[in-house]
């Protein structure tokens, strides 16, 4: 394993965009040891491909989950494939994982008749992606890696971010979009490149982004963290659940919210009701955690399912087809 500041890293995979100056009051360390070390682990490929999470609900869209199964027999076809892939302008993450499934995909599209069109679509070009689990999500709970930090201060800078639900639709102005397109494409750009490239004064860019985070359209930038080269397990929890009272889902949600290695909840329909992601340096408090769970809301859970999660291939909350009109 890598010897590493944790409370860095932290910080930089909940903020992204986060400055010097607020780093280095944060961590108390100098500007530039803090740039020092932010380039080590640029370089080592522990952080990297930056991204911004956007509430795609509020642009209409739909989230669907494919889990395949038997995709592929060796690296290069593996790469061939998640090529292909990525190039489809719907599809918004790719995934790794070990176990029942080889490949997670996530397609963010206006409706499901668009997305049947894209899956099939995808199914008559890779014939190999023909065994797969369809899965709708109905809302995402992002939690904050507090695991990573002892440090009670840093933990208190974030807090979880819902993307997905019942929204309403938006409407966005040229500014707005363009502002986005070049924040999807770039995260973490200053704020001199996003004017240039938006063609817009700097105080124009930066009242147009802050406009769109208060609107909670943009949720958050953070780091893709590379949980395999700091010796992070990464392990889904699929809930299939049942007899589920208002009362026990809200303890159920409660114990999940205050657990620091559950990182990440989906509520779903299909095969499975809810999908937990969980990260510890210690996969024996992976297990605690899943028999803790089992056990205390028993008559509620119905059926489980485990599947170690590998690595990100790509990773975006908004499909790149939505800005084609501000290219012409």
């Amino acid at each position: 394993m890598i010897k590493t500041d944790s409370n860095l890293i932290y910080l930089l995979s909940e903020n992204a965009r986060t400055s010097l100056k607020d780093l280095s009051r944060y961590l108390r360390r100098s500007p530039q040891s803090l740039k020092y070390s932010i380039s080590v682990l640029q370089k080592e490929g522990i952080i990297k491909d930056p991204f911004c999470i956007f509430d795609y609900s509020y642009f209409g869209l739909v989230l669907f989950r494919v889990y395949y199964r038997g995709c592929y027999v060796s690296d290069p076809e593996k790469e061939r494939i998640i090529k292909e892939l990525s190039s489809n302008p719907y599809i918004i993450s790719i995934y790794e994982l070990t176990g029942e499934f080889d490949l997670a995909v996530e397609f963010a599209c206006p409706n499901p008749s668009k997305f049947n069109k894209e899956l099939k679509k995808i199914s008559s070009l890779i014939p190999t992606l023909n065994d797969y689990k369809i899965i709708l999500n109905l809302v995402t709970y992002i939690c904050p890696r507090r695991y990573l930090t002892k440090t009670e201060s840093l933990n208190s800078l974030n807090t979880e971010k819902i993307v997905g639900g019942d929204r309403e639709r938006e409407t966005f102005t040229k500014n707005e979009m363009i502002i986005m397109k070049n924040i999807l494409l770039d995260p973490t750009i200053r704020f001199t490149q996003l004017a240039k490239k938006s063609e817009l004064n700097v105080k124009t860019a930066k009242s147009v982004l802050r406009g769109l985070i208060k609107r909670n359209i943009i949720k958050e930038f953070n780091y893709t963290i590379d949980t395999n080269k700091l010796g992070i397990n990464k392990f889904r929890l699929f809930l299939r659940l049942h007899n589920l009272r208002l009362e026990r889902e809200s303890e159920l949600m409660k114990f999940i919210l205050d657990t620091k290695e559950i990182v990440q909840l989906n509520k779903t329909v299909g095969d499975w009701d809810m999908e937990l992601d969980i990260e510890s340096k210690d996969k024996n408090k992976i297990r605690y955690i899943i028999l803790q769970i089992r056990h205390q809301f028993k008559e509620i859970i119905q059926g489980f399912n485990l599947i170690e999660f590998y690595n990100y291939s790509k990773k975006s909350f908004l499909p790149f087809y939505l800005f084609k009109e501000e290219e012409t």
